[in-house]
């Protein structure tokens, strides 16, 4: 990768997956946050998934917004409801005896603390908590102040150009909507990147799929650190990739 910038480009998701976080590991500097797309109610900006420390089944996360047809997720504003304070007692008590759980309790209990009033902002402290823990030195830089032009593919190119990005890593679930042939005409190189979820730790409710936060918990950086580049992958984009074994699609 000497001598080509990687483009990665999400958007923010609350207490974001192990994916998210294995395609920044290979010379990736920068992250653009996507947080000029609009909103989705069944997407992962609002949600995600932590460990079940009574049964197999995990425990969804969800933090209440204010809804508007159209809104960007930079425009979401949280609800007011006592979330905050439901979430922490969740994750105390599920990873209260989680190994790292005492290193990492005061930086995530300033973040709950704290009068959040937009979901973004909330999302960011969060994924910059989780980036400093996983030794991971990326800038984020919001796709707002950037006012990208186009849609999907488009947006993306338009992106990489502002970047000077020659390499575009996305997740599996864009490869239904890139176009590959413009990215190519453009001169921009596509790696389509996978997670296969290592197994780790030994406490009840491992599962693929939860929050980055899980494995930071249970294995402390350094551990967490090996398990992401052991599960992560980036390959030439294939026509009809299929997500296979403990590998999730997002």
């Amino acid at each position: 990768m000497v001598g080509q910038r990687v483009l990665v480009a999400h958007q923010p998701a609350y207490l974001p997956w192990q994916g998210f976080f294995s395609r920044l590991l290979d010379g990736v500097d920068e992250l653009v946050l996507l947080d000029h797309v609009q909103f989705s109610e069944r997407g992962w900006q609002n949600r995600n998934l932590v460990r079940n420390a009574a049964g197999p089944r995990p425990v969804r996360l969800t933090v209440p917004v204010r809804r508007r047809f159209g809104q960007s997720i930079a425009d979401v504003e949280l609800a007011d409801q006592p979330w905050a304070q439901r979430h922490w007692r969740t994750l105390s008590q599920t990873y209260a005896r989680a190994p790292y759980w005492p290193h990492y309790r005061q930086p995530l209990q300033a973040v709950y603390d704290s009068p959040w009033q937009r979901l973004a902002a909330l999302n960011e402290a969060l994924l910059r908590l989780l980036l400093e823990a996983f030794g991971l030195p990326v800038r984020l830089v919001s796709s707002t102040t950037l006012a990208p032009r186009g849609k999907q593919t488009a947006m993306l190119i338009d992106l990489c150009r502002r970047r000077d990005a020659t390499v575009l890593r996305v997740g599996t679930g864009a490869v239904t909507y890139l176009d590959q042939a413009l990215l190519a005409e453009h001169g921009i190189e596509t790696q389509i990147a996978t997670y296969t979820h290592p197994r780790y730790g030994t406490a009840r409710g491992w599962m693929p799929g939860l929050s980055a936060l899980d494995l930071l918990l249970h294995e402390g950086p350094d551990n967490a650190a090996s398990v992401l580049c052991d599960g992560a992958r980036t390959e030439p984009p294939v026509t009809g990739t299929q997500v296979t074994g403990t590998e999730v699609k997002r």
